[in-house]
Protein backbone atom coordinates (compact mmCIF):
# COMPACT_ATOMS: atom_id res chain seq x y z
CA UNK A 1 0.00 0.00 0.00
CA UNK A 2 1.44 3.73 -0.59
CA UNK A 3 0.06 6.65 0.82
CA UNK A 4 0.54 9.91 -1.45
CA UNK A 5 -0.07 13.51 -1.36
CA UNK A 6 -0.59 15.46 -4.70
CA UNK A 7 1.87 12.75 -6.08
CA UNK A 8 4.46 12.52 -3.41
CA UNK A 9 4.95 9.34 -1.21
CA UNK A 10 4.56 9.96 2.01
CA UNK A 11 4.56 5.88 3.28
CA UNK A 12 5.19 2.45 1.75
CA UNK A 13 4.41 -0.77 2.93
CA UNK A 14 2.80 -4.04 2.70
CA UNK A 15 2.90 -4.58 6.38
CA UNK A 16 -0.51 -2.23 6.98
CA UNK A 17 -2.65 -2.57 10.37
CA UNK A 18 -6.01 -1.99 9.43
CA UNK A 19 -8.25 -0.76 12.27
CA UNK A 20 -11.55 1.73 12.33
CA UNK A 21 -11.71 1.97 8.34
CA UNK A 22 -7.62 3.34 8.68
CA UNK A 23 -4.37 1.41 7.21
CA UNK A 24 -1.73 2.08 9.69
CA UNK A 25 1.98 1.88 8.06
CA UNK A 26 4.53 1.55 10.22
CA UNK A 27 7.07 4.14 11.17
CA UNK A 28 10.43 2.99 9.44
CA UNK A 29 7.75 2.92 6.14
CA UNK A 30 7.06 6.75 6.25
CA UNK A 31 8.51 9.57 4.85
CA UNK A 32 9.11 11.39 8.29
CA UNK A 33 10.89 14.17 6.48
CA UNK A 34 7.42 15.05 5.45
CA UNK A 35 5.90 15.43 8.80
CA UNK A 36 6.31 17.93 11.35
CA UNK A 37 4.16 17.75 15.21
CA UNK A 38 1.15 19.85 14.64
CA UNK A 39 -0.26 21.21 18.12
CA UNK A 40 -2.07 19.37 20.83
CA UNK A 41 -5.62 20.17 20.60
CA UNK A 42 -8.48 20.24 23.33
CA UNK A 43 -9.42 17.05 21.85
CA UNK A 44 -6.05 15.71 21.43
CA UNK A 45 -4.87 15.60 24.95
CA UNK A 46 -8.17 14.26 26.09
CA UNK A 47 -7.57 10.74 23.54
CA UNK A 48 -7.00 8.01 25.56
CA UNK A 49 -4.30 6.77 23.32
CA UNK A 50 -2.17 10.22 23.28
CA UNK A 51 -2.71 10.93 19.94
CA UNK A 52 0.57 13.18 17.90
CA UNK A 53 -1.24 14.72 14.61
CA UNK A 54 1.22 15.62 11.97
CA UNK A 55 1.33 18.39 8.87
CA UNK A 56 2.02 17.33 5.89
CA UNK A 57 4.78 19.47 4.39
CA UNK A 58 5.50 18.77 0.46
CA UNK A 59 7.23 21.63 -1.38
CA UNK A 60 6.51 24.29 1.32
CA UNK A 61 2.82 23.73 1.36
CA UNK A 62 1.33 22.93 4.30
CA UNK A 63 -1.72 19.98 4.36
CA UNK A 64 -2.38 20.13 8.45
CA UNK A 65 -3.24 17.45 10.44
CA UNK A 66 -2.99 14.41 7.83
CA UNK A 67 -1.01 12.03 9.37
CA UNK A 68 -1.23 10.79 13.13
CA UNK A 69 0.26 8.52 15.40
CA UNK A 70 -0.40 7.04 19.14
CA UNK A 71 2.27 7.47 21.37
CA UNK A 72 0.44 5.56 24.34
CA UNK A 73 -2.26 3.23 22.62
CA UNK A 74 -4.64 0.94 25.28
CA UNK A 75 -5.11 -2.54 24.59
CA UNK A 76 -7.95 -2.15 22.04
CA UNK A 77 -5.03 0.32 19.55
CA UNK A 78 -2.32 -1.89 20.45
CA UNK A 79 -1.52 -3.19 17.33
CA UNK A 80 -1.47 0.41 15.70
CA UNK A 81 1.40 1.41 18.43
CA UNK A 82 4.20 2.88 16.49
CA UNK A 83 2.74 3.37 13.02
CA UNK A 84 0.94 5.87 11.49
CA UNK A 85 -2.13 6.71 9.65
CA UNK A 86 -3.03 9.29 7.43
CA UNK A 87 -6.61 10.76 5.99
CA UNK A 88 -8.53 13.80 4.56
CA UNK A 89 -6.20 14.57 1.67
CA UNK A 90 -3.93 11.84 1.79
CA UNK A 91 -5.11 9.16 -0.83
CA UNK A 92 -4.22 5.31 0.49
CA UNK A 93 -4.29 2.73 -2.04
Amino acid sequence: MKATLDGHVLAESDDIVVNGGYAYFPAAAVRAERLQKAAKTASDLACPHGVQFYDVVIDGARTPRAAWSYEAPRPAMQAVGGRFGFWHEVSVD
